[in-house]
């Protein structure tokens, strides 16, 4: 009897990503497949496909990381669904957790795959990615800046060299670059590395200069609508508007600020054992570069808006931390409701 095919079969296939070469398990939907390694192309892993799996339905799933997502825009341009995941959202089971290699990684991901249980991190267009990684460059800027300035200090009390106590605070002014330059050592070398490490810090907050001016530049230029709006919040300033719109995307696409928060890490977490039931404090699971950034934008909100500072002062008493967090959750959904609405925010204004 003639047998026909009455379904598009399924090929999954899953990548375990690295530079020099790629571990691929490829299972259909009605066998385990094979696994095997490649050089890291994907026209050499469309081949292997069209060889071997033609008129299949593919899907492809890999880890995010270090390489980013040139590999996935590939995939979509060949017409399959690509999947970008979190690698905490790979289930393993029992001794799977133990047990690590590149094999086991890219089967367990066509494993998930197979089985629809994996769901893509939200993967930016290029314009927004090269946006990201200037805001990054930025980041590392601001902890070279820490760390140079450590090394200054560590130098001065290293040699019981006191500084004057107007100068004895986090910003450096013009008058203490001036009197670090003037500062003489009894010989020649210390002198020296004194002198390189002024000429460090100069080239590093030089650059941390041009970059934040770049940054609002390119950012009010690409999406200066979301930007405006941003900026009408109390204690968004620039920087922080552009870190939302590069490191989260359009907010548009989260449907609740518990939705949100939950990106961001702004949401408690809780234990829960029988009878037992405890707080741990917010979520370990986090966007942390834009969640630091909104708690440092509350302090700066609580002292200009008095909505937040009567929100603040509401909760005065507690642990300081706990009650900043709170704040931040109030700036973060305040931030949902202007983009959604494009409405800018009026101070003084309950929203």
């Amino acid at each position: 009897m003639d047998t026909q095919q009455t379904a598009t079969p399924k090929l999954f296939i899953g990548i375990d990503i690295h530079k020099r070469s790629w571990k691929v398990h490829c299972a259909t939907d009605i066998s385990g497949g094979k696994t095997f390694s490649m050089s890291p192309n994907p026209v050499e892993l469309k081949n292997y496909v069209d060889r071997h799996y033609k008129g299949y339905e593919v899907s492809t799933a890999y880890e995010a990381g270090c390489c980013g997502y040139s590999a996935h825009r590939d995939f979509e341009r060949y017409g399959w669904r690509s999947l970008v995941v979190n690698p905490a959202d790979i289930h393993r089971k029992g001794k799977e957790k133990y047990t690590k290699t590149d094999r086991i990684d890219a089967q367990l991901i066509a494993r998930e795959l197979k089985d629809g249980r994996l769901e893509s991190i939200n993967v930016p267009d290029t314009k927004r990615e090269q946006l990201r990684s200037l805001f990054r460059r930025r980041n590392d800027l601001v902890k070279d800046m820490r760390q140079i300035k450590s090394y200054i200090k560590m130098q001065l009390l290293y040699y019981g060299v006191a500084i004057p106590e107007e100068f004895d605070n986090d910003h450096w002014s013009h008058k203490f670059r001036h009197w670090l330059d003037a500062l003489v050592f009894e010989y020649d070398p210390g002198n020296e590395v004194l002198r390189s490490r002024m000429r460090s810090f100069r080239f590093i907050d030089q650059e941390f200069r041009d970059v934040s001016t770049l940054l609002r530049k390119y950012t009010k230029a690409y999406y200066k609508n979301d930007y405006m709006l941003l900026r009408s919040i109390p204690g968004i300033g620039g920087i922080v508007a552009s870190g939302i719109l590069s490191e989260l995307g359009d907010l548009r696409r989260f449907s609740s600020v518990k939705h949100l928060a939950g990106y961001v890490g702004l949401c408690p977490g809780i234990y829960q054992s029988g009878d037992t039931i405890r707080h741990t404090g917010i979520s370990m699971r986090a966007h942390r570069l834009p969640r630091s950034y909104f708690i440092e934008a509350s302090w700066q909100a609580i002292r200009t808006d008095p909505v937040m500072q009567a929100y603040y002062r509401k909760h005065q008493g507690k642990n300081v931390k706990s009650v900043i967090v709170k704040v931040a959750r109030k700036l973060l959904s305040r931030t949902l409701a202007v983009i959604k609405s494009e409405t800018p925010y009026v101070i003084g204004v309950e929203q």
